[in-house]
Protein backbone atom coordinates (compact mmCIF):
# COMPACT_ATOMS: atom_id res chain seq x y z
CA UNK A 1 0.00 0.00 0.00
CA UNK A 2 1.24 3.55 -0.76
CA UNK A 3 1.68 6.09 2.00
CA UNK A 4 -1.62 7.76 2.29
CA UNK A 5 -0.43 10.41 4.18
CA UNK A 6 0.49 14.11 2.43
CA UNK A 7 3.10 13.85 0.26
CA UNK A 8 3.52 17.21 -0.63
CA UNK A 9 3.25 20.01 1.66
CA UNK A 10 3.79 23.77 1.36
CA UNK A 11 3.88 25.56 4.88
CA UNK A 12 2.73 29.16 4.97
CA UNK A 13 4.27 29.42 8.42
CA UNK A 14 7.19 28.95 10.19
CA UNK A 15 6.05 26.34 12.82
CA UNK A 16 5.08 23.44 10.83
CA UNK A 17 8.28 23.61 8.44
CA UNK A 18 10.23 23.28 12.36
CA UNK A 19 7.98 20.37 13.49
CA UNK A 20 8.46 18.08 9.96
CA UNK A 21 11.76 18.77 10.18
CA UNK A 22 12.04 18.04 14.28
CA UNK A 23 10.37 15.06 13.32
CA UNK A 24 12.39 13.42 9.98
CA UNK A 25 9.28 14.67 7.96
CA UNK A 26 11.31 16.91 5.50
CA UNK A 27 11.03 15.55 2.57
CA UNK A 28 7.78 16.02 2.59
CA UNK A 29 8.07 20.06 2.42
CA UNK A 30 8.38 21.56 -1.27
CA UNK A 31 7.61 25.43 -0.32
CA UNK A 32 8.23 27.31 2.84
CA UNK A 33 7.76 30.66 4.07
CA UNK A 34 10.02 33.70 3.30
CA UNK A 35 10.24 34.51 7.39
CA UNK A 36 11.23 30.90 8.12
CA UNK A 37 14.18 31.11 10.02
CA UNK A 38 14.29 27.45 11.56
CA UNK A 39 15.96 25.03 10.87
CA UNK A 40 18.67 27.29 8.91
CA UNK A 41 19.00 24.87 6.68
CA UNK A 42 15.15 24.88 5.31
CA UNK A 43 15.72 28.11 3.61
CA UNK A 44 18.21 26.86 1.28
CA UNK A 45 16.66 23.30 0.57
CA UNK A 46 13.41 24.69 0.17
CA UNK A 47 11.45 27.21 -2.40
CA UNK A 48 9.91 30.35 -0.27
CA UNK A 49 6.28 30.92 -1.68
CA UNK A 50 4.88 33.05 0.90
CA UNK A 51 4.89 35.89 3.28
CA UNK A 52 2.55 36.25 6.14
CA UNK A 53 -0.19 38.00 4.76
CA UNK A 54 0.01 37.32 1.49
CA UNK A 55 1.76 34.31 -0.71
CA UNK A 56 2.46 33.77 -4.52
CA UNK A 57 -0.49 31.52 -5.23
CA UNK A 58 0.69 30.25 -8.80
CA UNK A 59 3.76 29.30 -7.60
CA UNK A 60 2.22 27.30 -5.02
CA UNK A 61 -0.03 25.52 -7.78
CA UNK A 62 2.96 25.18 -9.51
CA UNK A 63 4.30 22.97 -6.60
CA UNK A 64 1.17 20.51 -6.90
CA UNK A 65 0.91 20.36 -2.93
CA UNK A 66 -1.80 17.82 -1.27
CA UNK A 67 -1.84 19.65 1.81
CA UNK A 68 -1.38 23.50 2.84
CA UNK A 69 -0.34 24.48 6.40
CA UNK A 70 -1.02 27.85 8.02
CA UNK A 71 -1.61 29.84 10.72
CA UNK A 72 -4.38 32.27 12.06
CA UNK A 73 -7.20 34.08 10.38
CA UNK A 74 -4.89 36.43 8.87
CA UNK A 75 -3.96 34.01 6.30
CA UNK A 76 -7.50 33.40 5.32
CA UNK A 77 -7.87 35.09 2.21
CA UNK A 78 -4.42 33.02 1.07
CA UNK A 79 -6.54 29.62 2.11
CA UNK A 80 -9.85 31.25 0.51
CA UNK A 81 -7.75 31.19 -2.65
CA UNK A 82 -6.05 28.39 -2.31
CA UNK A 83 -9.19 26.05 -1.29
CA UNK A 84 -10.64 27.65 -4.73
CA UNK A 85 -8.23 26.51 -6.82
CA UNK A 86 -9.05 22.48 -4.95
CA UNK A 87 -6.04 22.70 -2.69
CA UNK A 88 -6.64 20.95 1.10
CA UNK A 89 -5.66 23.48 3.31
CA UNK A 90 -5.49 23.15 7.47
CA UNK A 91 -5.52 26.98 9.22
CA UNK A 92 -4.54 26.32 12.90
CA UNK A 93 -5.21 29.02 15.30
CA UNK A 94 -3.75 28.35 18.33
CA UNK A 95 -2.66 30.70 20.88
CA UNK A 96 -1.89 29.43 24.10
CA UNK A 97 0.93 27.04 25.40
CA UNK A 98 -1.45 23.95 25.33
CA UNK A 99 -2.36 24.84 22.30
CA UNK A 100 0.90 24.96 20.99
CA UNK A 101 1.70 21.42 22.39
CA UNK A 102 -1.40 19.60 20.29
CA UNK A 103 -0.92 21.58 17.62
CA UNK A 104 2.42 19.70 17.33
CA UNK A 105 0.47 16.47 17.75
CA UNK A 106 -2.33 17.18 15.76
CA UNK A 107 0.62 17.88 13.09
CA UNK A 108 2.41 14.80 13.59
CA UNK A 109 -0.94 12.71 13.23
CA UNK A 110 -1.18 14.21 10.13
CA UNK A 111 1.70 12.90 8.24
CA UNK A 112 1.66 9.25 9.88
CA UNK A 113 3.66 10.43 12.60
CA UNK A 114 2.05 9.75 15.79
CA UNK A 115 4.49 8.09 17.47
CA UNK A 116 6.98 11.17 16.70
CA UNK A 117 4.17 13.53 17.96
CA UNK A 118 3.95 12.04 21.41
CA UNK A 119 7.47 11.79 21.41
CA UNK A 120 7.73 15.97 20.88
CA UNK A 121 4.98 16.12 23.32
CA UNK A 122 6.64 14.95 26.33
CA UNK A 123 10.18 16.25 25.39
CA UNK A 124 7.90 19.79 25.62
CA UNK A 125 6.23 19.16 28.72
CA UNK A 126 9.32 17.69 30.60
CA UNK A 127 10.36 21.02 29.76
CA UNK A 128 8.06 22.80 31.09
CA UNK A 129 7.71 20.71 34.54
CA UNK A 130 11.46 21.31 34.45
CA UNK A 131 11.41 25.05 34.13
CA UNK A 132 8.17 25.66 36.27
CA UNK A 133 9.89 23.66 39.06
CA UNK A 134 12.68 26.00 38.86
CA UNK A 135 10.71 28.49 38.94
CA UNK A 136 8.88 27.87 42.41
CA UNK A 137 12.10 27.85 43.84
CA UNK A 138 12.42 31.59 43.36
CA UNK A 139 12.04 34.29 46.24
CA UNK A 140 9.33 35.84 44.30
CA UNK A 141 7.97 36.59 41.28
CA UNK A 142 9.16 39.81 39.07
CA UNK A 143 6.93 41.74 37.46
CA UNK A 144 7.30 41.37 33.51
CA UNK A 145 7.06 43.83 30.47
CA UNK A 146 7.35 41.83 27.24
CA UNK A 147 6.79 44.26 24.46
CA UNK A 148 6.22 42.56 21.24
CA UNK A 149 6.54 45.82 18.98
CA UNK A 150 7.68 49.56 19.60
CA UNK A 151 5.47 51.66 17.63
CA UNK A 152 2.59 51.01 18.63
CA UNK A 153 3.28 49.56 21.94
CA UNK A 154 1.92 45.50 21.91
CA UNK A 155 2.22 43.46 24.38
CA UNK A 156 2.49 39.42 24.81
CA UNK A 157 0.10 37.33 23.26
CA UNK A 158 -1.07 35.10 25.11
CA UNK A 159 1.47 31.90 25.04
CA UNK A 160 4.37 34.54 25.85
CA UNK A 161 2.22 35.55 28.52
CA UNK A 162 1.33 32.01 30.02
CA UNK A 163 5.01 31.21 29.35
CA UNK A 164 6.19 34.22 31.85
CA UNK A 165 4.11 32.86 34.59
CA UNK A 166 5.37 29.13 33.70
CA UNK A 167 8.75 31.32 34.12
CA UNK A 168 8.39 32.71 37.46
CA UNK A 169 7.34 36.14 36.34
CA UNK A 170 4.39 38.33 36.34
CA UNK A 171 2.96 39.57 33.31
CA UNK A 172 1.82 43.06 34.24
CA UNK A 173 -0.60 42.82 30.87
CA UNK A 174 -1.77 39.79 30.79
CA UNK A 175 -5.41 40.11 30.47
CA UNK A 176 -4.21 41.63 27.34
CA UNK A 177 -2.37 38.55 26.27
CA UNK A 178 -5.93 36.91 26.00
CA UNK A 179 -6.67 39.28 22.88
CA UNK A 180 -6.35 36.96 20.05
CA UNK A 181 -5.32 40.14 17.71
CA UNK A 182 -3.20 42.12 17.76
CA UNK A 183 -5.01 45.30 18.06
CA UNK A 184 -6.42 44.27 21.46
CA UNK A 185 -2.78 43.88 23.19
CA UNK A 186 -1.89 47.82 21.60
CA UNK A 187 -1.32 49.96 24.90
CA UNK A 188 -3.32 53.48 24.85
CA UNK A 189 -0.17 55.25 26.34
CA UNK A 190 2.85 54.74 28.12
CA UNK A 191 1.03 56.01 31.05
CA UNK A 192 -0.37 52.27 31.36
CA UNK A 193 3.05 51.15 31.99
CA UNK A 194 4.16 53.39 34.12
CA UNK A 195 1.33 52.32 36.02
CA UNK A 196 2.26 48.61 36.22
CA UNK A 197 6.14 49.35 36.95
CA UNK A 198 7.51 46.13 35.63
CA UNK A 199 10.75 45.37 36.85
CA UNK A 200 11.85 43.53 34.20
CA UNK A 201 11.30 44.99 30.34
CA UNK A 202 11.91 41.57 27.71
CA UNK A 203 11.87 42.97 23.92
CA UNK A 204 11.36 40.82 21.16
CA UNK A 205 10.54 43.22 18.46
CA UNK A 206 9.72 40.91 15.10
CA UNK A 207 11.54 41.60 12.24
CA UNK A 208 13.72 43.88 14.11
CA UNK A 209 16.62 44.14 16.95
CA UNK A 210 15.51 45.28 20.30
CA UNK A 211 17.12 48.40 21.47
CA UNK A 212 17.38 49.11 25.13
CA UNK A 213 18.56 52.48 24.17
CA UNK A 214 15.41 53.62 22.59
CA UNK A 215 13.95 52.55 25.32
CA UNK A 216 16.02 54.41 27.86
CA UNK A 217 15.15 57.32 25.75
CA UNK A 218 11.09 57.04 25.99
CA UNK A 219 9.82 60.74 28.14
CA UNK A 220 9.13 59.38 31.08
CA UNK A 221 10.80 55.54 30.97
CA UNK A 222 14.08 56.67 33.25
CA UNK A 223 12.04 56.23 36.37
CA UNK A 224 10.98 52.37 35.63
CA UNK A 225 12.13 49.94 37.76
CA UNK A 226 13.02 48.13 35.27
CA UNK A 227 15.18 50.87 33.20
CA UNK A 228 16.67 51.64 36.63
CA UNK A 229 18.08 48.18 37.26
CA UNK A 230 18.94 47.97 33.53
CA UNK A 231 16.48 44.68 33.61
CA UNK A 232 16.08 45.71 29.68
CA UNK A 233 16.45 42.04 27.84
CA UNK A 234 15.89 40.59 23.76
CA UNK A 235 15.03 37.37 23.35
CA UNK A 236 14.73 37.08 19.67
CA UNK A 237 11.01 36.27 18.04
CA UNK A 238 11.94 33.47 16.00
CA UNK A 239 12.35 32.44 19.34
CA UNK A 240 9.20 32.50 21.22
CA UNK A 241 6.77 34.69 18.87
CA UNK A 242 6.16 31.43 16.53
CA UNK A 243 3.83 29.34 17.72
CA UNK A 244 5.69 25.83 17.23
CA UNK A 245 8.47 23.84 19.86
CA UNK A 246 11.10 26.74 19.89
CA UNK A 247 8.96 28.90 22.33
CA UNK A 248 8.59 25.85 24.66
CA UNK A 249 11.96 24.23 24.46
CA UNK A 250 13.88 27.02 23.85
CA UNK A 251 11.82 30.37 24.46
CA UNK A 252 10.51 29.25 27.58
CA UNK A 253 14.34 27.95 28.96
CA UNK A 254 15.10 31.83 28.23
CA UNK A 255 12.54 33.71 29.53
CA UNK A 256 13.21 32.15 32.57
CA UNK A 257 17.29 32.56 33.03
CA UNK A 258 16.39 36.44 32.88
CA UNK A 259 13.98 35.94 35.61
CA UNK A 260 16.02 34.55 37.71
CA UNK A 261 19.11 36.53 36.84
CA UNK A 262 16.86 39.09 37.66
CA UNK A 263 16.60 38.48 41.09
CA UNK A 264 19.80 37.94 41.65
CA UNK A 265 20.88 41.53 40.82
Amino acid sequence: MSDPYPQRIVCLTEEPTEVLYRIGQADRIVGISGFTVRPPRARKEKPKVSAFTSAKIDRILDLRPDLVIGFSDIQADIAQALIKAGVEVWIANHRSVEGIIYYCVRLCCLVGAAEEGQRLRLQMEQTIAEVRASAARLSRRPRVYFEEWDEPRITAIQWVSELIVIAGGEDVFAERGRSSLAKGRILASDEEVYRAAPEVMIGSWCGKRFSPGRVRERPGWSDLPAVRANQLHEIKSALILQPGPAALLEGLPALHKIIAHALDH
